[in-house]
């Protein structure tokens, strides 16, 4: 394969859960990985760049999608898979909760979806992936979360603007929208108390968001996609 022909995806969120997992997967498809996070480690992997930062600032994307363009020549996919989740009821949020939230949430995915779709415009295609949370569609008493809906929740709706902008120039807009999965971001004694708000008693894994976000990849007529992998929380309580 010509180097300049290997599809290449860049990953946020890249060094631990589903976004570590979500590299092993795109590299198992073939591609080329740019995988990014404020503490990635070097790669030694050929076909993987890691490129360390925070991705609230925009500086951080403009790294990333120079380094996927030097190194492997273009931009496939993007999964902005980066993001922060914190529950509390809504008067205790802090101004700092506030811009912490929105800067990895909005600002880390807007910058960095700008840029990939310039390249993916000149080459003709591609694929964003967005991450979100079904909290957005589905609210729950028992999960105060103001923050993850504001700031998710205009990711679902951009995902959407997106793949109708775009359908006719050959890229591609879904999201997927988790459950509670278990990774790292949720301590082990936290997992009872998690499972029992899920309506099929128990933790999503990683690899069922892994699986979702390759089925997205591999489906050409798929676009503006909410896809719910939430053991049933989208359904009802």
């Amino acid at each position: 394969m010509n180097a300049q022909d290997q599809k290449v995806a860049v990953i946020t969120g890249a060094s631990q859960g589903i976004g570590a997992a979500l590299v092993d997967a795109y590299r198992k498809l073939g591609y080329a990985v740019v995988a990014t996070s404020r503490t990635i480690e070097l790669s030694g992997d050929a076909g993987v760049v890691t490129v360390r930062g925070d991705i609230a600032d925009p500086a951080t994307a403009e790294r990333v999608i120079a380094a996927g363009i030097q190194q492997f020549g273009r931009i496939d996919t993007l999964v902005n898979n980066a993001g922060l989740f914190v529950a509390k009821p809504f008067t205790d949020y802090t101004a700092d909760d506030y811009a912490t939230v929105t800067g990895v949430n909005l600002t880390g995915f807007f910058r960095v979806t700008q840029l990939a779709v310039e390249h993916m415009l000149a080459q003709g295609g591609g694929h964003i992936v967005n991450i979100t949370t079904s909290l957005v569609d589905n609210a729950d008493s028992r999960v105060p979360s103001v923050l993850a809906s504001l700031t998710k929740g205009g990711l679902q709706s951009a995902t959407k603007s997106l793949a109708i902008e775009y359908a006719a120039r050959g890229i591609r807009a879904n999201a997927v929208s988790p459950g509670t999965v278990r990774t790292p971001m949720h301590p082990e004694e936290t997992h009872a108390a998690l499972a029992a708000l899920q309506p099929v008693g128990r933790l999503g894994e990683e690899s069922d968001i892994v699986d979702a976000v390759l089925y997205l990849e591999n489906a050409p007529f798929v676009t503006g996609e909410i896809l719910h992998v939430d053991g049933g929380m989208s359904a009802g309580h």
